[in-house]
């Protein structure tokens, strides 16, 4: 296998900004702290990187060292905190 570095062309602010309202979203459901295996700002980078370039989940789940069921709730998770924040969603703005 080869590694190289990559670089995902959004804003750092999205992804931040995503990361955020992952962190409310765990907040409001009480997740405790550390039991995660990514980071909101990973988790971020996996959602943007699904919508952005179409990785497939496989490749996601390996490349942040998870199982491939995780990538998939994390994923259904942060489609879900961006699903609320549309206009006119029970949960948005």
């Amino acid at each position: 296998m080869v590694t190289y570095p990559a670089m995902l062309d959004v804003p750092r602010a999205l992804v931040q900004h995503l990361g955020r309202l992952l962190q409310a979203e765990r907040r409001r459901r009480g997740t405790p702290r550390g039991v995660r295996a990514l980071t909101n700002f990973r988790q971020a980078v996996l959602i943007v990187r699904w919508f952005r370039d179409g990785t497939r989940v496989s490749q996601l789940a390996r490349d942040c060292g998870i199982s491939i069921a995780t990538a998939y709730r994390y994923l259904h998770e942060g489609i879900a905190v961006l699903t609320a924040q549309a206009p006119g969603s029970a949960r948005g703005p």
